[in-house]
């Protein structure tokens, strides 16, 4: 399905995102299935039961993706939405959010979040935003980096934080956590307090020092005591939410709040967590979506390093102790901003090139992928000498950093900045 960012598009999406709950599987395949517009359309004009052609299309599509369509019938769906139907005022919410210096995005637009693809049927309908920062920034999976932990942190959670945002910062990175006290809000200061480096890829624009994802509308903020916090990261970066203007924080959206913070950034860091942390569940999102993920240990006797520990032992995550390590993780070409610019270039060619930032298994990889003839998984494993984890989770990465494309007959090689010449070939004209 083709999406068109029309007034009615925009329009129709920002009713849903009133009407239907993040991460509603039934009301995203219906979206998809009947396109945004029509999906609007049906949920608060049709009366009765589903149109058997969108009840059929939703049960395969939800079949396809390993969803009980049983329990996510399209009926079912219809029920629990028209009730807040009848209550939805998008042009009201749009209107509030331009109040507030901000808006709403949906797929299509050039500032949607690439890493979103990463989440599938999962994406959000759309995306609210508020803040002066540049949201361009939304599009970079290189360029942040998620640091979550523990509400209760405790001064060698909050000091470690504050140590790897600062050098996180001065490398270019934009912060992303979710406004919660604790590590969250360690992690916006910490990124606030930093001068913001000028972004070399926005002709000397600043990059946003950090980005919010929230769990409730971004018209109140949330929580109370980070209000002043969250007003400051309106004015230096970004606050996101995928819930209409209104909508309050509840336990459900918290939780689907995280798969947004993972699947947003390159890296996920755990500062300081306890074993049933709910930034563990962030960790585990990124971990499914093939990103890399970090944890911070601590002391074995300390409660609060639990949740790092856990991850450590499990191999959901690396050990990391500093900015440096986090930087060797991330999976995209990195401008350092404390080089000068001419040491950024590649000696050959005077331009960045593709493979600049890779990591080693990814580079190996990146060498294995062919450039006519499509290759299984399977064939990539053996070219590239890596194991069936390895690769998988390396063409997420190249995939998203536009070097590798899937077809339905393999992977791919592609170059997102063009061929680069041979050496001692003549130059194309």
């Amino acid at each position: 399905m083709v999406i068109n960012n029309t007034d009615s598009e925009v329009h129709a999406r920002a009713g849903l995102t009133h009407i239907i709950e993040p991460n509603d599987l039934t009301g995203a395949a219906l979206v998809q299935i009947a396109g945004a517009v029509e999906a609007y359309r049906l949920i608060r004009e049709h009366v009765g039961k589903a149109p058997a052609s969108e009840q059929q299309q939703v049960a395969e599509l939800l079949d396809a993706h390993g969803a009980d369509r049983a329990a996510l019938r399209l009926d079912a769906g219809l029920e629990r939405w028209r009730p807040r139907a009848q209550h939805t005022d998008p042009k009201a919410d749009l209107l509030c959010m331009k109040h507030l210096d901000g808006g709403i995005m949906v797929p299509g637009n050039p500032n949607w979040p690439r890493g979103f693809e990463a989440l599938g049927l999962s994406a959000p309908l759309a995306l609210w935003f508020r803040g002066l920062g540049d949201q361009g920034i939304l599009r970079d999976p290189g360029r942040l980096v998620a640091i979550v932990g523990s509400r209760d942190a405790t001064e060698y959670g909050r000091t470690i934080t504050a140590e790897l945002v600062s050098g996180l910062r001065t490398r270019g990175i934009c912060i992303v956590s979710g406004g919660a006290y604790g590590i969250d809000a360690q992690a916006h200061q910490s990124a606030l307090a930093e001068e913001a480096p000028k972004d070399a890829d926005t002709a000397g624009g600043l990059l946003p020092a950090t980005i919010a994802v929230m769990a409730g509308g971004l018209n109140r903020l949330y929580p109370a005591g980070n209000d002043d916090l969250l007003k400051r990261v309106h004015r230096s970066g970004l606050l996101i939410a995928e819930v209409a203007p209104g909508a309050t924080p509840s336990r459900w959206r918290f939780l689907q709040r995280n798969r947004l913070i993972a699947a947003l950034c390159s890296v996920t860091v755990v500062s300081e967590a306890r074993w049933r942390s709910g930034a563990l569940s962030t960790a585990r999102h990124a971990a499914e979506m093939g990103r890399e993920v970090g944890a911070v240990p601590g002391s074995v006797f300390s409660a609060n390093s639990a949740g790092c520990h856990r991850l450590i032992r499990e191999g959901a995550a690396t050990l990391v102790t500093d900015a440096a390590e986090v930087v060797e993780m991330l999976d995209l070409p990195l401008v350092d901003v404390s080089r000068p610019a001419e040491s950024r270039f590649n000696k050959d060619t005077g331009f960045p090139s593709d493979h600049d930032g890779l990591a080693v298994q990814d580079l190996l990889l990146l060498d294995a992928l062919p450039l006519r003839s499509p290759k299984s998984v399977d064939q990539l494993t053996a070219v590239a000498g890596l194991g069936i984890g390895s690769v998988l989770g390396g063409l997420s990465r190249l995939a998203a950093a536009g070097l590798a494309e899937q077809s339905k007959n393999g992977w791919i090689r592609r170059f997102p900045r063009g061929r680069e010449p041979q050496r001692g070939a003549p130059e194309a004209p």
